[in-house]
């Protein structure tokens, strides 16, 4: 078995992405990226095909936030956290941001309550990620296209709908070629320790690439169905 993943510091509302951390001094650094439209969630920066932007270092007074993206074509296929303020509502609003990001597939997006400060850095961040794909598709429209086209190849496989004690849990896996590139929920329970679990399951995923993965403490009803449908989302793809 492998070792238990560190304590993720996020929740996901919707549809969801996911992080490891490791804390520095009032801020969290994050190590795993977030996944994948239509939920929350992150791809693999350096995937065939995608690439990823950085947006700058916004010092807020809870601490830094910088995001990257990653576009696969011309959408924004992944959010990572690199820097975050180490807070509790920050810990709960990024995955809403996150999610928020890549169903607006801008910066457009609302203000998490209770969590202004990192919601405005976040989005201030996001805008110069973005702005800086812009910049680059306008200088290498080659480069735009060979994403573009790359993109077309890539396929998304929704899972069953597993049904559980807690509710309903079902998972779309994005695959280039072979590769796990992106995993959203399209379904989970609205509980808190699902909203936790989701980020650490997705970060897991995208490391095993597979189903082989631990369950996370606390939400064994939700790792349990996530297995589930997550090992049927990549036995479809293989049919």
């Amino acid at each position: 078995m492998k070792r238990a993943i560190p304590v993720l510091v996020l929740s996901v509302v919707g549809l969801i992405p996911v992080w490891r951390y490791e804390p520095s001094t009032g801020t969290t650094t994050t190590t795993t990226e977030a996944v994948s439209t239509p939920s929350t969630s992150s791809t693999s920066a350096g995937s065939s095909g995608s690439t990823t932007f950085t947006g700058t270092n916004v010092t807020t007074e809870k601490g830094d936030v910088q995001v990257q993206v990653t576009y696969t074509g011309g959408r924004i296929t992944a959010v990572k956290l690199l820097k975050q303020p180490n807070h509790p509502q920050t810990t709960a609003a990024v995955p809403k941001l996150i999610a928020e990001t890549l169903t607006a597939q801008s910066a457009d997006i609302d203000t998490v309550s209770g969590a202004t400060v990192t919601s405005d850095g976040y989005r201030e961040s996001l805008q110069a990620a973005i702005d800086a794909r812009t910049a680059a598709a306008s200088a290498s429209p080659s480069a735009s296209a060979s994403a573009s086209a790359s993109a077309s190849a890539a396929r998304t496989v929704a899972g069953t709908t597993v049904a559980t004690e807690k509710g309903d849990v079902q998972v779309q896996v994005t695959f280039e070629g072979d590769k796990i590139t992106a995993v959203a929920m399209l379904k989970q329970p609205n509980h808190p320790q699902t909203t936790a679990a989701v980020p650490k399951l997705i970060a897991e995923t995208l490391t095993a690439q597979s189903a082989d993965i631990d369950t996370v403490s606390g939400a064994t009803v939700t790792s349990d169905g996530y297995k589930e449908s997550l090992q049927a989302a990549i036995d479809a793809k293989g049919a």
